[in-house]
């Protein structure tokens, strides 16, 4: 069996004798409703598209609810499109990996095709320019990571890309922002027609970063005179673009040895995962936990799928953001960082390895429940304290969910301020004693020890990429993992960056905590877990 539309047409019985769900629609009508009238394109298409995104997508149309799909878009890594969306009709053998240690198949079907953003191709170029002169087209969303939005370096230089296409215009922009600003720019010409363009991207403020980089890109094409201000006033008119602000969930890491034995062993064929040139790792299906959700501003100017009647929650700004910020800084994502740091330390390559360690388990609790639910906003849409269950007790556990700590500890540096420092902003403005802080400062202690590169037993391991990696790194030269007075109070420097950590910790107590556990740290064999066992009692 070939996960292709041939093979789950003609051996649809031998799919289904296999456990797979195939998609209950007419796939070739939906193609070609999609090329007739599209409604939505999607920017980033990995795992988290294909496996959440894409079956969103699928629900609605299996429940006659849309006629059309997605049309995926690859900004980044064109391989995907020829290796993964051609190679297999843009279907997705979708594993999902439940706690109770079984697994949920299905294909899905729900994009419609896959596209290369090559503006150097003119068939690419064409083709989407065609795409976003239709008047039905409703929203694009993406999923390219926080640093697609990136115009800047972290010194506050423009990349040299993005020098490039404010200077060249929109005729063959190749940055992800240039490129939704020259397809808007398709739009205004065709008679300024509204659209919703959606972040679905895990960053705090998604739809803000997506508007100021696109806005600065046009701003600069304005002022060399490649667009007149009446594009600049259709962008930022709510009316006619909009870009509403998003929070999404879900755990899909890279496709597993034990997903790929599995299926092999079932007579799947082509499941093999594959590396591009570009160091994407991808396969032909996705494995994912079954927990998903999606919160979006209801702000679209040109109408959108009921994606509701799939489980997704719309609502205003404030919610979205209350709800990003519950996830963000209190129920999921400080509770990742920091066991990624102390598993890292400690030798694990599983999350769900981690939950079995009683330090790392009172670490995670402590952070979360103790230390984050007395200051996180209710968004009333979704429960604080069920959402923190449901991770510590399902998702973080869950053995048939392959996530590893090295993967969550890419980009600290980008997330230790909304993750920790946000916690700490809200102890100060509600007058909290600084002291109850335990695990935050624990966590904060646990990367700059990570960044020595160096395990609790002396093995030398290699750090995760990271876009201050080697600045910080450099600035901690000459601290021995074994040697405390090696220590000579090189973090004090580092802890007043408030760019990273959204407050200056040396203007708080806390300073001399994390000192103080990184100095512990440097303890020689073991020191991880004395400290984890001495402070987490």
């Amino acid at each position: 069996m070939k996960l292709n539309l041939e093979s789950i047409t003609k051996d649809a019985a031998a799919w289904a004798a296999k456990g797979v769900a195939l998609p209950q629609f007419d796939v070739a009508a939906m193609r070609a409703q999609t090329r007739a009238t599209p409604e939505w394109v999607h920017f980033g298409a990995g795992n988290i598209f294909r496996g959440f995104i894409g079956s969103l997508s699928q629900r609605l149309l299996e429940a006659g609810l849309s006629k059309t799909g997605i049309i995926a878009c690859d900004t980044y890594d064109y391989e995907v499109i020829d290796k993964i969306y051609a190679a297999h009709d843009s279907l997705t053998l979708n594993v999902l990996l439940n706690p109770d240690g079984t697994t949920t198949r299905e294909v899905l079907a729900g994009v419609a095709e896959g596209l290369k953003v090559d503006f150097s191709n003119p068939s690419s170029a064409s083709r989407l320019r065609d795409i976003f002169r239709s008047q039905s087209l409703k929203m694009l969303s993406f999923t390219i990571t926080e640093k697609g939005y990136a115009l800047r370096r972290p010194d506050g230089s423009l990349l040299q890309v993005v020098e490039s296409d404010m200077s060249n215009g929109p005729a063959a922009p190749r940055h992800a922002m240039a490129v939704v600003a020259a397809l808007l720019y398709e739009r205004y010409c065709a008679g300024a027609l509204p659209m919703a363009v959606v972040s679905m991207d895990n960053c705090s403020h998604n739809g803000e970063k997506l508007m100021n980089s696109v806005v600065e890109v046009a701003t600069a094409w304005r002022d060399r005179g490649f667009v007149d201000d009446g594009f600049l006033e259709y962008i930022s008119d709510e009316s006619k673009i909009s870009f509403p602000w998003s929070m999404i969930d879900k755990i899909t890491p890279r496709p597993h040895p034990r997903v790929e034995k599995s299926l092999a062993e079932d007579g799947f064929e082509g499941m093999e995962p594959i590396v591009t040139d570009k160091k994407t790792f991808i396969a032909a299906f996705v494995n994912a936990e079954r927990p998903q959700y999606l919160v979006v501003e209801d702000k679209f100017p040109n109408g959108r799928p009921p994606l509701e009647r799939a489980g997704v929650y719309f609502c205003d700004r404030e919610t979205v953001n209350m709800t990003e910020r519950m996830k963000v800084t209190t129920c999921l994502n400080p509770l990742h960082t920091a066991m990624s740091m102390y598993g890292c330390l400690l030798g694990y390559t599983l999350i769900c390895d981690e939950m079995k360690d009683n330090d790392i388990v009172r670490l995670v609790k402590r952070l979360g429940y103790a230390e984050g639910l007395p200051v996180v906003v209710d968004p009333k849409i979704i429960s604080p304290k069920a959402f923190i269950d449901e991770v510590v007790n399902e998702r973080l556990p869950n053995p048939f969910m392959p996530d590893d700590p090295r993967r969550i500890a890419t980009d600290t540096s980008q997330k230790l301020g909304i993750r920790f420092g946000e916690t700490v902003k809200s102890y100060v403005a509600a007058g909290k004693n600084l002291d109850d802080l335990v695990s935050i400062p624990l966590a904060i202690a646990g990367w700059f020890r990570y960044l020595l590169a160096v395990n609790d037993k002396g093995e030398p391991f290699e750090v995760s990429p990271d876009p201050l990696k080697d600045e910080f790194q450099s600035r901690l030269s000459g601290i021995v993992w074994n040697d405390p007075a090696s220590y000579r109070g090189q973090l004090r420097p580092l802890l007043a960056n408030e760019s990273v950590f959204h407050v200056d910790y040396t203007q708080t107590s806390l300073a001399d905590r994390i000192e103080s556990y990184f100095v512990r740290l440097l303890g020689g064999p073991g020191s991880a877990r004395r400290l984890l066992e001495d402070e987490l009692k």
